[in-house]
């Protein structure tokens, strides 16, 4: 009997709206996947992109960023940055060889803990038929910087690294 692939998601909350909303989820009792490990945020907007990047590296098969509905965030516009650096993040990906759909941008107001909480089974759903996404973990060096073996660097699904003298 193979074993069904269970995906590791990445979500990065808003502190005002999305967080809340996985709390009244929680408080609701209203279950949904355990695979995703929620970070809170103060703002959507302060989602720095190395944060995905970092995540991905680290062996996240997806990351979900969810804020505050347009118009009402609670620092005034920020969750339009967070769409625009949704948007470069997928298109960058793309170019890395990793399907854009491992990145999911999603609205949700403190009030909707039940729609958040199908947001995440959702896309756990998307991941795993998207399948593991088998970059090599980044390892931490005695002086703090990070290494990947040479052997290990990421390839794009069904290419050949070209090496070059």
């Amino acid at each position: 009997m193979s074993e069904q692939f269970e995906p590791v998601i990445i979500g990065f909350t808003c502190n005002w709206c999305s967080y809340r909303a996985a709390d009244a989820a929680g408080t609701a009792r209203v279950k949904y996947a355990p695979n995703v490990r929620l970070i809170r945020l103060m703002c959507s907007g302060r989602l720095d992109p190395t944060f995905v990047i970092k995540a991905l590296a680290g062996g996240a098969d997806g990351v979900m960023i969810s804020g505050c509905h347009p118009g009402d965030c609670h620092y005034i516009d920020q969750n339009y940055k967070a769409l625009r650096r949704v948007l470069l993040l997928r298109r960058t990906l793309k170019g890395m060889g990793v399907e854009p759909e491992r990145i999911k941008l999603v609205w949700a107001s403190a009030a909707e803990g039940m729609q958040l909480a199908h947001e995440i089974d959702s896309f756990i759903e998307e991941v795993r038929k998207l399948g593991p996404l088998g970059w090599p973990k980044w390892n931490e060096t005695d002086h703090g910087s990070q290494t990947i073996d040479d052997e290990q660097a990421p390839v794009a699904h069904g290419q050949e690294a070209e090496v070059t003298a």
